[in-house]
């Protein structure tokens, strides 16, 4: 079989050059998507339409996109041209971030509106059309901002440069551990994909492996920082299937990688891959605490965002009983409507209608042993057009030390379980973020000093708060950066 002819590759864009911006798109304004969308791979050469392509459809089996798949040969070749390339200058690479920042969010991009784009990733994902649109803007915000970021996670006593005068005396100065940085990226939630880019910035060529779950924000995110001015061999999008994904990290220097438990397995002994794997996120209550005046702050962390995410609050310790609690939050979750994705008031994810069914009998088992205040029987809400909205499940535990506390879910579902004084830092280890409603100091001091705990918000914030230029799981350039002492005469 002939490989697949590619496209001429197009030329380098600058920022000098003019790029069409769109006027601001509301929610409610007719956007037509008929033919299925094409995402070609973005090569060293340019755009790249495989032979090999495999449909997306969205919630309801439609199709939505075909994303081409690149063999090994040809992830083996682009990694080996991100290799030879040489990055821009810094101030320059700063520059071109903040401009795809602009393009990402109001700009006409790989043919797609921004409108169309935020449709597609709705429709697909089955993330609320309102929570797409906010995590554009948030992610542009965080690329516009980059330089911040970068600064504040750089260690105070070093320096970007040899030559900076400070060295004469001699330096820490803050380097790259390698040269090419490839990422398999998440498809649960848009939002991810503002991390990555910090690489970019940093001076690493980078290679995006797309989720075939949602391929669009990773595509449409490359193509603009490609029009912003970085080179077809500085950055590059590579669908694969499972055969190619492993090539994806083989030809890297260093690698980051999304997934859950099996993720975890395959490559958490290997130093070259950073795992972002469950997150586990968790709310504490003492008893000196009024958990009335707390419950929008625990809904929000529950369903915020549509509660997809490794931020949203899997389990809730309460110190005394979590009935009360649990009440309250099953009558909340059971006022929040059923929605398509794309409709303006939907609040909740979207899943086919299958594997809704599947995710609710899961739950089922999961939750042996528990009660229920929303049980498997109310989770997939089946709309009648092949889809179904994953609705709220709230199970109440006996016992701090319930398996079920570890479980994490692509959908609004907590476990609500009784904590004492005695059960201690135990219950809550191994948590992404800890939202702690307490006023106990010592109790404090012992949660920032648990290592498995990677964030601490102490009072009424949301486990899925976020802000330009704060670590999510420590610094990106932690994994990415070393410093190396210098001295020159």
């Amino acid at each position: 079989m002939m490989p697949p002819t590619p496209t001429p590759p197009a030329p380098d864009r600058t920022l000098d050059d003019p790029v069409q911006l769109d006027d601001p798109v509301q929610l409610n304004d007719p956007v037509q998507l008929n033919d299925p969308v094409q995402l070609d791979a973005l090569g060293p050469r340019g755009e790249f339409r495989a032979k090999n392509r495999q449909l997306v459809t969205d919630v309801t089996g439609r199709p939505a996109a075909e994303l081409s798949l690149v063999p090994p040969p040809f992830v083996s070749r682009t990694l080996s041209a991100l290799r030879r390339a040489e990055s821009a200058p810094a101030d320059e690479r700063i520059r071109r971030i903040a401009a795809a920042a602009d393009l990402f969010a109001t700009g006409t991009v790989a043919g797609l509106s921004v409108a169309e784009y935020r449709l597609l990733v709705s429709r697909v994902g089955g993330v609320p059309l309102t929570e797409v649109t906010s995590a554009v803007d948030r992610i542009a915000e965080r690329l516009r901002d980059i330089a911040t970021g970068l600064a504040q996670a750089r260690p105070a006593g070093a320096v970007t440069d040899w030559r900076h005068p400070l060295v004469r005396d001699g330096r820490a100065v803050h380097t790259r551990r390698g040269d090419v940085f490839t990422v398999h990226a998440a498809g649960n939630h848009p939002g991810t994909h503002s991390l990555w880019p910090e690489a970019l910035a940093l001076g690493f060529r980078v290679a995006v492996r797309p989720s075939r779950r949602e391929p669009f924000t990773p595509h449409r995110l490359v193509s603009a920082l490609r029009l912003a001015g970085f080179g077809n061999d500085e950055i590059t999008l590579l669908p694969t299937d499972h055969a190619g994904a492993d090539a994806v990290l083989r030809g890297a220097d260093l690698g980051l990688v999304y997934g859950g438990e099996d993720v975890v397995r395959k490559y958490g002994a290997d130093p070259t891959v950073l795992l972002q794997g469950p997150g586990r996120s968790k709310v504490l209550l003492t008893a000196d605490v009024d958990w009335r005046d707390h419950l929008d702050t625990l809904v929000d962390s529950v369903a915020g965002r549509g509660g997809t995410g490794c931020v949203n609050t899997t389990a809730v310790l309460v110190e005394g009983d979590p009935t009360p609690l649990c009440e309250a939050l099953a009558e909340r979750f059971s006022a929040l409507p059923s929605l398509p994705p794309d409709h303006p008031e939907a609040v909740l994810p979207v899943q086919p209608a299958a594997g809704a069914r599947a995710l609710a009998e899961y739950v089922g088992r999961r939750a042996a042993g528990a009660r229920p205040w929303l049980g498997a029987d109310t989770v997939a809400d089946e709309l009648g057009d092949g889809s179904a909205v994953l609705r709220p499940a709230v199970h109440q535990l006996d016992r701090a030390d319930a398996p079920q506390l570890g479980a994490e879910l692509p959908f609004p579902c907590v476990w609500v379980a009784p904590w004492r004084p005695a059960d201690g830092v135990a219950p809550l280890r191994d948590s992404l973020v800890l939202t702690a409603l307490t006023h106990q100091e010592p109790l404090l001091d012992a949660l920032l000093a648990e290592p498995s705990i990677a964030n601490l918000y102490v009072g009424d914030h949301p486990t899925h708060w976020m802000r330009p230029g704060l670590p999510h799981d420590g610094y990106l350039s932690d994994f990415l950066m070393r410093t190396k002492t210098v001295v020159r005469d």
